[in-house]
Order: structure tokens, then sequence, then C-alpha cells
């Protein structure tokens, strides 16, 4: 049965992943992109799948009330996967206003319209937030994040995060919503902005410059491939529980540090450097303010009631980005030069005023 989707923020990283998985794997679905393309949103990511009649992008802010309400009343919408979000932590730390505005105020808008347009029937309607581990706090040496686990956010990034996942079961259990969260580890692989660790250490080292790391690089983080939390995202979206949570992560934890030396040593083979060539580009900086110490996430409740299993190992994903990120030089310029930002001016402006 054909539904029509709204997926928030689908010209980012995990989102233009999520946009091409369900284009291409639901047909049956309309599926509209709406994001603000800010500087984490590039269309230039979804190029493969922007001529397919299943998809449609709609350039806007997930604040902005009286599209919101244009949206659903002019394509009944009968899910929402939200994932538009300001989300890197040092951003947060300097402007915090702007993470409150679209995380916690965006969420506000789109939960209110699906309560004005939505008649709560749980089988036809879901709201779906996809969210971070990050609202959880910080972990010691042992222990694991889980669907159970207090809410403690150390970041402006974080607490913003907790605050729409707040209002999104406050929606639930006042207005019988129906809606879902999932809390997800890091995320790596292609098409991730450069400013984040992975993309950053591939690019520096490329271009011999120094590899900025926090502190002692003691930090540690659990990694997911991207890929195999779509495939998450796609098993909650049609089979979890309505109300509930699912945290979502890798089994893979990796201090900083470790991690970047690691992506070194790859660097170093398949650039054909002399080995311990990029570890020499290693500069340690001033710790981040409130810098968490470790997540790790315990996925047991999606493997035993959904079936979900990651299927790439670390060390394939991380040859894998390495080599997509070697092979994508264009779109790395574009995104480093600013160009992408004119894609949809480019493309997508031209298009429409040729249809009309």
């Amino acid at each position: 049965m054909g539904k029509t989707i709204l997926i928030t923020g689908g010209a980012g990283f995990i989102g233009s992943h999520v946009v091409r998985w369900f284009v291409n794997h639901y047909p049956q679905y309309q599926i509209l992109n709406l994001d603000l393309l800010t500087y984490a949103g590039n269309l230039e990511n979804l190029t493969d799948v922007e001529h397919l009649p299943n998809y449609r992008f709609i350039k806007g802010d997930i604040t902005d009330e009286h599209l919101i309400e244009s949206l659903f009343a002019e394509y009944s919408i009968d899910a929402v996967i939200h994932l538009a979000a300001e989300s890197h932590v040092d951003r947060s730390i300097m402007d915090p206003l702007a993470f409150v505005r679209t995380n916690v105020l965006g969420t506000a808008v789109l939960l209110n319209a699906c309560r004005q347009h939505w008649n709560a029937d749980p089988e036809k309607h879901l709201f779906y937030q996809v969210s971070t581990d990050e609202v959880y706090g910080s972990l010691g040496p042992t222990g694991y994040f889980s669907e159970h686990s207090k809410y403690d956010p150390r970041s402006p990034y974080a607490a913003s995060k907790a605050g729409a996942d707040h209002l999104v079961r406050a929606y639930f259990h006042t207005y019988q919503l129906p809606v879902v969260i999932s809390n997800c580890s890091n995320n790596y692989g292609p098409y991730q902005f450069p400013e984040k660790l992975i993309p950053l250490v591939i690019r520096n080292i490329q271009q011999n410059k120094p590899i900025p790391v926090y502190g002692k690089g003691e930090n540690v983080r659990d990694w997911l491939w991207v890929e195999d939390h779509v495939r998450a995202i796609d098993l909650i979206f049609h089979h979890g529980k309505r109300g509930e949570t699912y945290t979502i992560g890798g089994n893979n934890e990796w201090k900083n540090i470790d991690l970047v030396k690691f992506i070194c040593r790859l660097m170093d083979e398949k650039l054909g450097r002399a080995p311990g060539s990029s570890e020499r580009l290693i500069t340690f900086v001033k710790d981040r303010a409130g810098h968490d110490q470790r997540y790790a996430i315990d996925a047991s409740r999606i493997r035993r009631e959904l079936g979900w299993e990651p299927s790439v190992s670390f060390e394939e994903g991380i040859s894998r980005t390495i080599d997509w990120y070697l092979s994508h030089q264009q779109w790395l310029e574009h995104v480093t030069s600013g160009t992408y930002q004119q894609y949809y001016e480019q493309q997508y402006v031209i298009r429409e005023h040729t249809r009309s």
C-alpha cells in the first residue's frame, strides 16, 4: 500500500542515505525530502535518485509553520521520518540558540501538524524521531546506554535533541500520536560533511595538513556504518512498537586516538606512502568544552525484537569510506569550496521554472 512519507533533513549525511534507501526499496511510497539546505545539506548527495518519479525535493525550514501546514494539506502526508537537525557539538557551543530553534521548535511544529492532520491511526501514521546517544550524557569505563538510560545531556546540541525527544513522547502520551524514537551511536561512511572526525582525518592526510585531536584522544565512541543504521531505521519504521525507543549501535568502540592512527595506517597503504608518514600529522589540541568521555550502545533490543545486526565490520567500513572519499574528489572539492550550495539554484530552481 502506497504512503506519502516526509523525510526531513534528507539532504544531509544520514538523511540522504535514508532517502536513497526508501526511494529505491519502496517505489510504491512517495518520498518528500524537506531540507533547508544549510551548510550540511547537499543535494549532490542525491543526484542518483533526483530523477525518480517517487521522489520530490522541497526546500524549506521545519520551523516555518505555514510551510509545514501547507505540505500536510497538499500531500496528505502519512508518516514523518524526522532527521532535520543542527548536529555539530562545536557549533552548538558557539551558537546554542540556533540549535534550540531548529531541534526543539522545529520538532514541535512538525508534531503539531501531525496532530492536526492525522486521526492517530497507529497502522496508517507514524512520527519517527531519529535521535542520538548524546542525550544520555557520558559513560565511565564500563556500561552501556540502553532504552532505559536516564537523559543527562552535556552540550547544547545534546540538550536540544533531548528536548525534542521529550516532546515526541509528550505528544504520544497526551494526544496518542503514533510515534517511535531511535537513539544511535556515531555514524560514518560516504557523504559525511568533512568537519566530522573521520572525513576530516582523511582529507587532512590527503593534503598533508595537521590532524587535530582533542585532549589526549582518550575519548571513546561507538561507530556505526551509516547503511547499517538505515537498515535499522527501515525495520523500526515498519515494525517498531508505537511509543517505544530503540537504541542502535555498532558494538564497535574506539578511542579517538586509536581510530585516527588506524586511518593513518590505511591511508599510508592506499596512497603508497611510507609507514608512519600520516601519523606524524597528528596534533593534539585543547579539549572541547564538556567533552563526553565515552559513548557505547546496548543494541540488544533491536536485535532481539527486529532481527537487526550490523553487517559491516569497522575495518571494512573504514576501508570503504576511505576509498569513497579518494574516488569522489569532485564532491569533496565542491563541499570544501562551497560550490555545492549552488546546486539547488542550478538544477532545481531551473527545473521548477521549466515545469511552470
